[in-house]
This record gives C-alpha cells, structure tokens and sequence, in this order.
C-alpha cells in the first residue's frame, strides 16, 4: 500500500485528485455554476462532494517518512495514522513490512458513486473506504488507477444520489486567480484553504505528463486527491503535490489540470485502464546552438535516439529530426510531442511535421501500444559533451570497441570545446551533421566538410551507454 504523500526532490507529494465528468443524473446535485465572492458561500455548496479517503493494507513503513521536526514529539504517533506513515511505534529507521493505514482526499463526480483521488492514494491497499461529509463510510472499488498521471478512480455503492460537484476548464485559468482547496490535511477532517493560481505549466519530475497548476493555497499531507475549485464551484485541478524540506506547507502546492485528469478519469470509467499511443523515441530539448547546428529557425522536440522496429522506425523517423508539429498541435519542447503521442490511441495515425537536415517535411506514423505499458518521456538533457573533432578538436578517436559502426572518443583534451560539453572516454560517435558515422576517419571528414561550408556549428550524435543525444561542436573559432 502507498501512504498519502510521495517526495520528490526535497519536497513531499501531498496526494492529486481525480475527477470524472458528470453523469445524466448528475444535474439536480451538481452545485451551480455561479460565481462567488464570497468563500464561505462556495464551501457550503461544494463541501458536500468532498470526500475522505482511508486505505488498509501492507506497506514498507520507515522512520525517514516522519517529517524531522515530528520526531520523538507527541505529534509523531498522530502524523504516522493520518500522515501517510501507517500505524507503527518507533522503529529503528529501517523499513519493515507491517499493517499500515493510511488517507487521503477525494471527491464525488457522478451521483452513482464515482470518486476521484490520488493513485498514490490507494496505492496497493487491501481495502479502501470513503467517508462522506455527511459522516457516512462506505466501502469503495476501485475502478482503476494512471500512476503516469496519479489519478485513480473509485466507486462506492450507494442507494440514493450523491452529492456532485463539476469541471471546469483548466485553460481558462490565468496566473492571480483565486482558487479553493478542500481535502482532510493530517486526517482532522474537511478543511478549506484558499489562495492564487501561482503559475502553470510546472514540470516537478514527477511523471513524463508533468503540466501542474501552482498555487500557494494551503496544502499538507492528506489533501491528496482533493479538489481545487475556481470562484465558480468548478473543479479545476486534482491536489496532488508539494514542495516542501520539511513536509509542511510553505506556499508552493501542485494540482493536476482538470483537463488532464478529466481524459484519464474517462478512460478509467470506460475500462480501468488509459490507453496511450507510442512512438518509440527519446526526445531531448533544443537549445539556440543545436537549433543552428541542425538547420532549425523554429522550436521543437528533438530526436535523440529511434527505438528500432518502433513505430517511428517504421515511418522512417531518423535521430537528429526535429518534430515542430503534431497532428493540429505545435510542437515547441518534448512535452509538447509527448502530450500529442499520449494523447492518440494505440493504432491512430498521427501527422508529425519534421525538419531534417534543414528541410521540412511531413511524415505521418501510425502509433504502436507501449511495451510493458511504458509511455514516451521526454530525456530531460544528459548531453554528453562538446567534442571537436579530431586533433585540433580537443578528441582523440578509435575503433568502436567490440567493433560496429561509430567512432569511440579515447581521449579529451582538458581546456577544449568537447571537454567544455563535456565529451568523456568511452562515448562514441554516430553521426556528425547528416554523415553517419562507420569510424573516426568519419568524424574529421564530416567535422572539415563543416568547416569548409562555413558553419559555425555542428551536431553529433553521441551514445553514452544506453542512451543517445545530440550535442551542438562550435567551429568557427577553430580554423584550421
């Protein structure tokens, strides 16, 4: 079982919320959509929905997941039951399976009874129950879960209608607006907190979908999975995160985009699962030089490496591409493509438009279904390193060792523009501009036809292990 919080980098998740969108008999109990200013007001009419979510099951709890300033105080106990941690003495600081309890938010989207919450949430928790603002606890099923996006969806049995609250559009949303989140922080039951729209758009490494709402209204740990409302009453964002050293609000929270949680919640209601098209790519970002080195006036998401027998590979989809265009969407950054791909069904044909070698052209692809149920992600930019090329490049190369096409870099001068990028021993060389490269004689021929042409840049294709990217070499200043 998961308990309701998640770190990333120094900050703790506090759980995401899910929302569905309404049923036919959802109308008469959907609060109305008019706009408050007054908080007070909007609570009274939306509290209803909000539910909380408590879980049972097995979970490897440890001493670390108490936030340091609770330890050996009389807040840890409390913190370990309705912070996440689970229902322990203090241990050792070891992890230790054990029968854990943990909670979270959620709140009602259909007035038969589905709810939406955090995947981490529910986790792999042997039983899940809702608790009404009524003060009603009902047993719930859950109808699937998207740990790409934290969101899961529930659905409780009952013999009346719910309470229901709607969506609302995320992209409306401007960065001042006011907003309210509702959840059960630390277990005390439903809570209101309220503040602005503090950005959107964040990327926080916590999926390859990462499109967050910031906001600076008050969200702690069991907020997972409550909803942020706008001045409407309309759900715009599932509180999923926040960033945090010690555990505890400071101001910096993270909500799922409603528009976002909205397609995977539908998915969830169809089949318990999301289905998502693959291209078979790494992607990695493109900054000014390599725009320049590959011919490109434009942004996009460039290709670092092509998965072969993929279904890029088979439309023909080369590293060193640049995708500007996906279907009716612009492509700017790898999040864009990767938003686009996820977004098509396994099997639906895609139009990509890709400028290579300085030329624009359409290439349409037919996406595959991911293997092991893996989604594109977007290679947020291990570069290798600059390297010249041979030589007066600050490199000196080899065979590629085990033998196969590529030139090995044995040797980087200190103080040179591949050191500088960081080229290291042991990386090869696979294509330098549109050449490919079969061995080192390669890479000088390519490096001085370059030059020759007066580009002030190159681009290579460097594999580092495993994984492949695409490094921008200045030329000019290294005449001769």
């Amino acid at each position: 079982m998961s308990c309701s919080r998640k770190m990333i980098s120094t900050g703790l998740l506090a759980c995401g919320l899910l929302v569905v969108p309404p049923g036919p008999a959802q109308s008469q109990n959907t609060a109305p959509q008019v706009a408050v200013h007054n908080f007070a007001d909007l609570v009274e009419r939306v509290a209803p929905a909000v539910v909380r979510v408590t879980v049972v099951g097995r979970a490897q709890v440890a001493e670390s997941e108490v936030p340091p300033e609770m330890r050996g105080s009389p807040l840890e106990e409390f913190f370990r039951r309705f912070g996440g941690g689970g229902n322990s003495g203090r241990g050792s600081g070891g992890q230790q399976p054990r029968r854990a309890m943990g909670q979270g938010s959620g709140f009602i989207i259909d007035a038969s009874g589905f709810v939406v919450t955090n995947n981490h949430v529910i986790g792999s928790a042997e039983r899940v129950t809702v608790e009404l603002a009524d003060g009603r606890e009902l047993p719930a099923r859950v109808v699937g879960s998207d740990p790409q996006t934290d969101i899961a969806l529930l659905r409780v049995e009952v013999g009346a209608s719910l309470p229901t609250v709607p969506w609302g559009d995320s992209n409306a949303l401007r960065v001042g607006d006011p907003v309210l989140a509702m959840g059960n922080p630390f277990g005390l039951g439903g809570t209101a907190t309220s503040g602005i729209v503090s950005a959107r758009g964040r990327q926080i490494g916590a999926g390859p979908y990462d499109d967050f709402i910031q906001t600076d209204a008050s969200i702690n740990p069991g907020n997972s999975g409550g909803p942020l409302f706008n001045t409407r009453g309309e759900v715009v964002g599932v509180n999923t995160a926040i960033f945090s050293p010690s555990g505890g609000n400071i101001g910096i929270g993270f909500a799922v985009p409603s528009q976002l949680a909205r397609r995977v919640i539908e998915d969830l209601r169809d089949d318990g699962k999301v289905e998502r098209g693959w291209l078979g790519v790494s992607l990695q970002p493109l900054d000014r030089e390599l725009a320049q080195a590959l011919g490109v006036e434009e942004g996009g998401a460039l290709l670092a490496a092509v998965e072969p027998g993929s279904p890029a590979d088979r439309a023909g989809l080369k590293a060193g591409d640049v995708v500007t265009r996906a279907g009716d969407r612009p492509v700017r950054s790898p999040r864009d493509l990767s938003g686009a791909v996820a977004a098509a069904r396994p099997g639906a044909d895609l139009a990509l438009t890709i400028n290579r070698d300085g030329q624009r052209r359409e290439q349409p692809v037919s996406l595959g279904t991911p293997p092991d149920r893996r989604e594109v992600a977007a290679r947020g930019g291990q570069r290798p390193a600059r390297e010249p090329g041979a030589g007066a490049l600050g490199l000196a190369l080899g065979p590629r060792q085990g033998g196969g096409e590529g030139a090995s870099v044995t040797r980087v001068a200190p103080d040179s523009a591949a050191a500088e990028r960081g080229l290291q021993p042991g990386d090869v060389i696979l294509r330098v501009g549109n050449q490919e490269i079969k061995g080192p004689g390669d890479v000088v021929a390519a490096v001085e036809a370059a030059r020759q042409a007066g580009r002030p840049v190159v681009a290579l294709q460097i594999q580092r292990g495993e994984a492949s990217s695409f490094i921008a070499l200045p030329l000019a200043e290294r005449q001769g």
